[in-house]
């Protein structure tokens, strides 16, 4: 397994964050999402170190070592971006180029639109710039996608938070699998998506797609989720009403610069909501992986840190 570096436990101002270091120079914090950890870019800290950057990667709130809080209204997007300038606070970095994958880019396009004064820039992996919308996400994807898929399913009851804690190595092997798009590519023209539930996923009994993941790796993803359980990460969807609800007056656009890295294979994420945020992030680079799902730091690392070094020496460059 990758030699993946022992955490520091760094007080933000509000929680105890367990942070992955390495490396000197121009800072790089890594975002990771759900069912994720810091150890999500083990391979890409040591790529980042060697090229001359300062290479970080928290556990986010309610993951691995960091702290766990128990109430649904403590992992609100104040809350989450907190954690980002309160770490960067007490590591006494002014500025710094964000890398975010699945919520985690969520999360950094939210700070490039509330907090762009912290920011040198910023990678989003899968996860394009998403206007918000016009009416509550939550009632548009109940109407639309139903009470199973998974993020409604997360509104509605604990179900979620006790299934995977039962078994908690069984659904990581479920869910980081290497599963293309039927296309084998991602569609410019829309199609009918069946929603994603993660139970009935759980409920397979042989999972579908390859294991992205070694019996090592997985043995590490197991044993964090064992110990600290689902709720602290599913309690970030929990509060997907309270997010939409209190940034109604934040305008849209984008200013710092920015690389998209899309997965030609990936299920979640279409053509057109990746050409859709082109007006609102006007310095914006696009590259898309062949060959490769939505775990793509995992997936593809190699292809992955050659994009980002590539951009990071144009855009950001190590003196």
């Amino acid at each position: 397994m990758t030699s993946f570096p022992e955490p520091d436990i760094i007080n933000t101002g509000e929680i105890d964050m367990a942070v992955h270091e390495l490396g000197e120079g121009p800072p790089v914090i890594l975002v990771h999402g759900f069912p994720e950890l810091a150890f999500s870019w083990r391979h890409q800290l040591p790529a980042l170190a060697a090229a001359g950057y300062r290479a970080i990667a928290p556990d986010m709130r309610g993951y691995g070592a960091t702290e766990q809080p128990r109430d649904v209204a403590d992992y609100t997007i104040q809350h989450l971006l907190g954690d980002l300038e309160g770490l960067m606070d007490a590591l006494s970095i002014e500025q710094a180029v964000f890398v975010g994958h699945d919520w985690g880019a969520m999360l950094v396009w939210q700070m490039a639109l509330l907090a762009p004064e912290r920011m040198a820039g910023l990678i989003t992996l899968n996860i394009p710039h998403i206007p918000r919308p016009p009416i509550n996400p939550i009632t548009y994807m109940r109407l639309k996608l139903g009470r199973d898929f998974y993020i409604v399913n997360f509104q509605d009851s604990d179900e979620a938070d006790r299934r995977f804690a039962e078994d908690p190595r069984r659904f990581i092997d479920t869910m980081m699998r290497r599963r293309q798009a039927s296309s084998g590519s991602v569609s410019k023209t829309p199609k009918k998506r069946v929603p994603l539930s993660l139970l009935a996923m759980l409920d397979q009994e042989h999972p579908a797609g390859e294991p992205i993941l070694n019996e090592a790796e997985l043995d590490f993803y197991a044993d964090a989720f064992a110990a600290g359980g689902f709720t602290g990460p599913i309690n970030w969807y929990r509060n997907w009403k309270h997010n939409w609800k209190t940034t109604k007056r934040v305008k849209q656009k984008v200013t710092v610069p920015a690389l998209f890295v899309g997965a030609t294979g990936d299920r979640i994420i279409g053509q057109k909501q990746i050409d859709g945020m082109q007006p609102l992030v006007p310095d914006l680079e696009i590259q898309m992986i062949e060959d490769c799902g939505h775990w793509t730091q995992q997936e593809k690392p190699a292809e992955l840190n050659a994009i980002m070094l590539e951009w990071l020496g144009r855009r950001y460059r190590v003196d």
